[in-house]
Order: C-alpha cells, then sequence, then structure tokens
C-alpha cells in the first residue's frame, strides 16, 4: 500500500504557474479529500500522481509501489470511461482481464460488488442502457477490482442527483473501509468532503496552494444522518468562512 510525500511542488503550464509549493503527506491506508476553487490545482495535482503529467519543481516520493506498478494507481473521473462494445460486468473487469485472471474468476469477483453496489441483474447490461449513476457504479467496481495501489478521484459524484449521490458516498466508503486503500477525492461539495475523508485539505490559488487542514473526528461507519450533528455542522460552518463562503443552515419551523 502506497504512501505519498510532497515537498515543494510545482507545475507550470506554458510559463503560467499551477501549483506553486505544494507540502502534503499521505499515509497509507487514508481518505484526504481536496476542496477549493476552480483553478487551484487539484485536479493537476491528481493527475500528476497518476503520472500523467510532469512536476516543473519539487519533490513527489511515493513509498511502497515500485515504478513498474504505478499503474495500480487508479484514476476515476466524473466521466464513467466505460467501453460501449463490452457490457458492465466485462468493463468492470477490465483490469484483471489485463493481469491475467480467467474470465469466469473475474466475473465471479465482479459479482459479489454488483450486488453490494446495487447493481445485482444488470451485469450483462450495455453502458447505454444504464443511468449515469449506475455507470458510475461500475467505474467504482472497476476501481476496487482492479488491485489498486491508490484511488485518485475527480468529482466521480458531480454528475449524479442528490439520493444517488448520497447512496454512492455510502457504498463507497462500505468498500474502503473493507479495502482501506488510500483515496484523494476532489469534490466542490464542502459536507461531501467532510462525510467522507480523515482530513480534508482546503486549496487555494491560482497559483495552488494548502490553505489548511482539517482532521475530521468521526470514525466510521459514517452515516449521512451525521451531517445534521451539530458537530458536523459546525466543521462545515467553519470549512464555509475559511473558503470565503457566508452559510447559515437552514431551520426547521
Amino acid at each position: 500500500m502506497a504512501r505519498i510525500a510532497i515537498e515543494g511542488l510545482s507545475v507550470s503550464f506554458g510559463g503560467a504557474r499551477v501549483i506553486d509549493g505544494l507540502q502534503l503527506e499521505i499515509p497509507r491506508g487514508a481518505f484526504f479529500t481536496l476542496l477549493g476553487p476552480s483553478g487551484c490545482g487539484k485536479t493537476t495535482l491528481l493527475r500528476l500522481l497518476a503520472g500523467l503529467i510532469e512536476p516543473s519543481g519539487g519533490r513527489v516520493e511515493i513509498q511502497g509501489l515500485e515504478p513498474a506498478e504505478r499503474h495500480r494507481i487508479r484514476p476515476v473521473f466524473q466521466e464513467h470511461s466505460l467501453f460501449p462494445w463490452l457490457n458492465v460486468i466485462d468493463n468492470a473487469c477490465v483490469g484483471l482481464r489485463i493481469a491475467g485472471v480467467n474470465r469466469d474468476l473475474a466475473r465471479r469477483e465482479a459479482r459479489g460488488l454488483f450486488e453490494r453496489m446495487g447493481l445485482a441483474g444488470r451485469e450483462k447490461s450495455w453502458p447505454g442502457e444504464l443511468s449515469t449513476g449506475m455507470k458510475q457504479r461500475v467505474a467504482v467496481i472497476r476501481a476496487f477490482l482492479s488491485n489498486p495501489a491508490m484511488l485518485l478521484m475527480d468529482e466521480p459524484f458531480g454528475a449524479v442527483d442528490a439520493q444517488t449521490r448520497a447512496a454512492m458516498q455510502q457504498e463507497l466508503l462500505g468498500l474502503w473501509v473493507s479495502a482501506r486503500v488510500p483515496v484523494i477525492f476532489v469534490t466542490h461539495d464542502v459536507e461531501e468532503a467532510i462525510l467522507l475523508a480523515q482530513r480534508v485539505i482546503v486549496m487555494e490559488g491560482p497559483p495552488g496552494r494548502i490553505r489548511s487542514e482539517y482532521v475530521i473526528p468521526f470514525g466510521y461507519p459514517r452515516p449521512f444522518e451525521i451531517t445534521m450533528s451539530p458537530e458536523f455542522v459546525e466543521i462545515k460552518r467553519t470549512i464555509h468562512a475559511d473558503l470565503g463562503m457566508r452559510w447559515e443552515p437552514v431551520l426547521a419551523r
């Protein structure tokens, strides 16, 4: 399982500094969320950790993972990126099949997660037959099935309705508690950031820097109802203020 240490990280594109002097340490098995305005470098940081771009300066050390294993750092983006020529269970099994796992065995491993994620009976459906939320469930299953060393999730639930989003948050937490794979999760939703993470990193920019870090005091499992607790509301209020946002809870009359 990987651990990440980032020191003095800088990223520039065409002479424009996107990230500047970023310092961050992500322990093995941790769940971190990144919050911040558009343009503060959240997605750029995920792309860098996925090996899609190189830093302009500073150091990124991924411990516990050989260079040849960097492919086990799995990105999950808002766009599900399912292959339209494969049914959804074979989409979910792509990582296992690339690793040489027999097709029948891969499907057996996948079926348990299909049931857990509320997709039992849809295994032979084509991606075009599923809702956006169902496609995102398949993408999450595929990521967990592929023996990931780390998951990089860039607003994976941003395109689904509120009810589906709440369900998928709980499903993701259940899978993470079982696997304890380190997760870095980008979101613009303060409530989602607090609900999911052990630590919330607030970024500012451009150029992207870490503004503040919050240790979330709640254990797991973490049901949605916790969002209505006074402790949760106070953390949410504090982070909103840190982001320069005014927020007052709507009180029942």
